[in-house]
């Protein structure tokens, strides 16, 4: 089946999303790969400045910086009524915005993407769960009985960005189909990766401000089913949550993604009362107008009036879901990712020794992710595959999946998050491990990509595959 068939056939099965769910995946193809590349960048900075001796001392201190932005004697960037350290607000403030994205993206391939249809989104499901599980279990086999078993979740992970950015370097030689898998399995991964940050990583619960949160919430679903379009709306009001979460006990990150799931995706004009709205002011404009309009000159009262009207109706025609997840997207994948890759990728190697990447926590790290992810991630789709209850993607064959399975392994920017949250609180033993967890995710990361790469070069047709 070529791949327009199968996307005929997809539309087919549901023919209210036309051809949304494939147009969906590839917008983010193109967001999350041009990210990946920023992101290789910043990491390898971040190795490089860490272990020059003139320069790592400013480095490390740097990230322990109190940040303020004080109103009166209230600073809203605190925590427990001490101000949060530079790289505190790095990973709990700004990755809020990154999870506040990754709900956006989670919505919109529900409402529309790849996830709105059970057949389509089965087999990547399969694989994604797989691929959390697996390595949970390799991790655990490494780690039983040691002070580093709590940091099972830190291999489930795949890193989007990284891993389309391998893809998008054998261009169009890999089909569509294929990238959709990846890309629907990636946000699979991201729903475990919140579940479980939510589940396992909220301690202290002030249950009065949980409240205060709760009730803030409801106000933002009560907006969405009162079509509130206003953005500020929903991002002041979800900064106030985001503040409570932070002093609540739970991950503030979850506020971002609680915050997203309130947004309205449904737009004021439908874009038949759209195409109605524009046709009709810009029929207002005659052949006379022609030659005027045709210099730079200042329009006149009428004139401005009908221009208006096409850009009030071109703002309500676009749910605030959809602007608001394209606004973000480049600040997000050209700003934040790469600078919490550069403030947390930084390991001092010096005083390493060699050997301890191929023991304790980086040994189990990168099985998990190596091993793990691909055992996982194969049997799953294998299995689901085997069984009919998805059928193989368009043009692959099962070559080409084991080496994408492979790829699933790259599990960097939520590896470190869950590292973090690990053990940056057990002093310096946890310094220690998050040192050897970091260690472990980037070696393994790299190696799950330059294998996947090697093998997809491999087993891709050689040609440019034609692709809708």
């Amino acid at each position: 089946m070529s791949d327009k068939d199968y996307s005929r056939h997809a539309v087919a099965e549901n023919p209210s999303h036309d051809h949304e769910p494939f147009y969906a995946a590839r917008q983010a193809l193109r967001r999350h790969a041009n990210g990946g590349n920023i992101l290789i960048a910043a990491t390898v900075l971040a190795l490089i400045v860490a272990n020059i001796p003139a320069v790592n001392t400013f480095y490390f201190d740097f990230w322990n910086q109190p940040v303020h932005l004080q109103v009166g004697d209230f600073n809203v960037f605190s925590h427990g009524g001490e101000p949060m350290t530079m790289l505190e607000f790095i990973n709990d403030a700004l990755m809020a915005i990154f999870f506040f994205s990754i709900g956006l993206e989670i919505k919109r391939e529900i409402l529309v993407g790849e996830l709105s249809s059970f057949r389509q989104a089965l087999l990547p499901i399969m694989g994604a769960i797989g691929g959390m599980i697996c390595p949970v279990v390799i991790y655990f086999a490494f780690s039983h009985g040691t002070d580093y078993s709590g940091g099972a979740a830190i291999p489930m992970a795949t890193d989007i960005a990284f891993s389309l950015g391998v893809l998008a370097m054998l261009g169009s030689r890999v089909p569509i189909a294929l990238k959709i898998f990846l890309t629907t399995l990636a946000v699979v991964d991201d729903i475990g990766g919140i579940i479980v940050i939510a589940v396992f990583y909220s301690a202290h619960i002030e249950y009065m401000l949980l409240i205060y949160a709760v009730v803030l919430l409801g106000l933002l679903l009560l907006g969405s089913v009162l079509h509130i379009q206003s953005k500020i709306f929903y991002l002041g009001i979800g900064g106030a949550v985001w503040f409570l979460f932070l002093n609540s006990g739970v991950h503030p990150t979850i506020a971002g993604v609680l915050v997203a799931f309130c947004v309205p995706a449904t737009p004021v004009f439908a874009p038949k009362k759209y195409i109605k709205t524009i046709r009709r002011a810009i029929s207002n404009f005659n052949q006379e107008d022609d030659e005027t309009l045709n210099r730079r000159t200042i329009l006149d009262k009428d004139q401005m009036n009908w221009l208006k009207e096409v850009e009030s109706a071109s703002d309500k025609v676009i749910s605030p879901l959809q602007e608001l997840e394209d606004s973000l997207h480049a600040i997000v994948n050209n700003f934040i990712v790469p600078l919490f890759a550069f403030a947390n990728a930084g390991i001092f190697l010096l005083d390493m020794n060699p050997a301890t990447i191929v023991e304790g926590i980086s040994l189990a790290v990168i099985c998990g992710l190596i091993g793990g992810k691909f055992i996982g991630i194969f049997a799953f789709s294998w299995l689901t595959v085997k069984l009919h209850l998805a059928p193989m993607p368009a043009q692959c064959n099962w070559k080409m999946l084991a080496s994408i399975a492979v790829l699933g392994g790259i599990g960097f920017t939520v590896s470190l998050f869950i590292a973090n949250l690990s053990f940056s609180a057990m002093g310096a033993e946890g310094m220690y491990l998050l040192n050897h967890a970091k260690l472990g995710i980037v070696a393994g990361s790299l190696l799950a990509g330059v294998i996947g790469f090697v093998a997809l070069h491999a087993v891709l047709p050689k040609s440019v595959v034609q692709q809708e």
